[in-house]
């Protein structure tokens, strides 16, 4: 049984998932402060943003120095004209999110998916002041979504991420161009907000796999406070005004389908907004970087009381795996369903990984300025490959560290194994780096395991320093071929593996293992006793010889660990 077959199966035996899986789940709808399904059973979102589909953030294609999507394409154009930049758009939304990527959530126990939409995949652009015209292709791609999620009996919730003008100063995440009128400063922009929600809601009105619509995202604008965000604004009024615009215009031809509202400050300052003008209104919150203790929810929890809504995590991520279990299983200790942020860039701290071509990178590094203008002839091929090949499903690294961090872990303390490490009559060699899937303090220990820069107010704190190959607080780096191995492996620190072993008897075994001075490690098997060994300072890698381990016949629990100094560790050689 694959890992990934194994995380879901636990998970349908922890969470009941046969309830409702043969009988339609119906409209979600509201009940008191629970969302429910069309039986009126609570429903707790288990949901993957669709981050970098519809709308290019530039952190996600490594050019989060350039900012936002308009700004990346412009540049582009400049290197390989605009025609190249188009053929590279529409091929990156003919591939970057296909039913391959959605059935894979589904397998791994995801129940809804969360899309980001650009307003100008559903509104074009071009249209005069005052008149509306509909741009098909948002439509046609969101149609086929919705086609595969309902294969997948899956829920989809729109989110309009980038509103005509965008919602904030934050220009990124709506690809706000502040050379133009925001949302906010435009009563053209409103407009079109509102008629864009009016058709979304004609076309599904009657579709049950559309989740909720998400009128808003993230909405960061100072209208009575100061900051630059709207976190100290008191009032907030014209958010509730169109919200309430929006809402009536949906409800011209939908009546049923779940209303999401976000407040300012990237949807969590709810100040001066009343939600009483619809019966099946839904509050989102975000939260990011800040620690996972009952206190960091205690505003929203306190407003689902006042309000009598339901609350949803509408987003949440880019931190690490023990991050992730932790936030997962506070929001869901209090019946509050999420949605993670992103499902694929290129970066190692979401399910799907975008492995870009070498000649990518030539790209970037000439956009942000750190290296020489590429031939534009090799940079069109470079995008077309990367749009074309290298974001399709069957080509990214698939993190099933980050899966089972978010489904299994949050309900379940135990460890899974890593990779198949089994002692046979020959050895085995175990990589450093293929530890045992769980939480930290149960799979392994680093004394840095996530990033809660929000709360302690210090800079971004990276948690695996390699950022490659797996997503916990362990550091990994690579060989110049390629090889990943543990690094910065230092006091304190321990690593948990699952060795099934053809037989008991007592084993030899030894590290590869480096260390710039000398260090003490230890090993225990199966629970028992700490046994203390040195490492002696070496250049590189070094085989150092292991106590004598009796294994037991079947599965056996090897932990490795630092009780002084700092080393890298590449393998552990068992049997051999």
């Amino acid at each position: 049984m694959g890992t990934f077959t194994r995380i879901a199966a636990a998970f349908a035996l922890l969470t009941g998932s046969a309830a409702g899986a043969q009988d339609s789940p119906g409209f979600l709808d509201v009940k008191g402060t629970q969302i429910v399904d069309g039986q009126g059973r609570p429903v707790i979102l288990r949901g993957m943003g669709l981050g970098g589909w519809m709308l290019q953030e530039g952190y996600m294609l490594k050019l989060g120095e350039v900012g936002p999507q308009h700004a990346i394409h412009r540049k582009l154009a400049e290197l390989v004209g605009q025609e190249a930049v188009d053929a590279f758009q529409r091929a990156w939304l003919d591939n970057h999110m296909t039913k391959a990527d959605l059935d894979a959530y589904a397998r791994w126990g995801f129940n809804s998916v969360r899309l980001p939409m650009h307003w100008n995949l559903f509104l074009d652009p071009s249209a005069p002041a005052g008149t509306t015209r509909f741009n098909e292709d948002g439509f046609r791609r969101l149609d086929a979504l919705l086609q595969w999620a309902a294969a997948n009996r899956m829920w989809v919730m729109l989110d309009l991420h980038a509103a005509p003008g965008g919602q904030g100063t934050d220009l990124p995440i709506s690809d706000r161009d502040p050379t133009k009128p925001s949302l906010w400063e435009s009563a053209e922009n409103q407009r079109l907000t509102v008629e864009l929600w009016r058709e979304i809601a004609r076309r599904y009105a009657d579709n049950p796999w559309v989740g909720a619509y998400d009128l808003v995202n993230e909405p960061n604008w100072d209208f009575d406070g100061q900051g630059g965000h709207g976190c100290e604004d008191k009032k907030n009024g014209p958010i509730e005004a169109l919200y309430k615009r929006i809402t009536s215009a949906i409800r011209t031809h939908d009546k049923r389908h779940i209303i999401v509202i976000e407040g300012n400050c990237w949807g969590n300052n709810y100040a001066g907004i009343t939600p009483d003008w619809d019966p099946k209104l839904v509050l989102s919150f975000h939260k990011y970087w800040n620690r996972n203790t009952d206190a960091a929810l205690a505003g929203i929890l306190k407003l689902r009381k006042e309000t009598g809504r339901p609350i949803w995590l509408g987003e949440s991520g880019e931190n690490s795996n023990g991050w992730y279990r932790d936030a997962i299983r506070l929001a869901e200790g209090h019946g509050i369903g999420w949605a993670w942020w992103p499902h694929k860039k290129m970066g190692f701290n979401q399910p799907l990984e975008i492995r870009p071509n070498p000649g990518w990178d030539e790209i970037v590094a000439w956009m942000t300025g750190k290296g020489p203008r590429p031939d534009p002839a090799a940079a069109r091929t470079a995008m077309m490959r990367v749009a074309t090949h290298d974001i399709a499903f069957p080509n990214l690294i698939q993190h099933r560290d980050v899966v089972d961090a978010m489904i299994r872990q949050p309900h379940d303390d135990t460890t899974l194994p890593f990779a198949d490490h089994r002692l046979g009559p020959a050895g085995v060699a175990i990589a450093a780096v293929d530890y045992d899937l769980g939480a930290p303090g149960i799979a392994y220990r680093d004394t840095v395991e996530g990033n809660y820069h929000v709360d302690t107010g210090g800079e971004r704190t990276p948690w695996n320093d390699g950022t490659t190959y797996r997503n916990d607080g362990v550091d990994i780096a690579r060989e110049a071929d390629g090889a990943p191995f543990v690094t910065a492996f230092e006091r304190g620190e321990w690593l948990h593996y699952t060795v099934a072993a053809d037989g008991a008897g007592v084993r030899p075994g030894r590290l590869v293992i480096a260390a710039e001075s000398p260090a003490t490690l230890w090993v225990s098997l199966n629970g028992g006793a700490r046994l203390a060994f040195a490492v002696p300072a070496a250049q590189g890698w070094s085989d150092v010889p292991l106590p004598p381990l009796a294994f037991q016949d079947g599965t056996n629990r090897l932990v490795v660990g630092v009780a002084a100094g700092r080393v890298r560790l590449q393998s552990i050689r068992l049997g051999r």
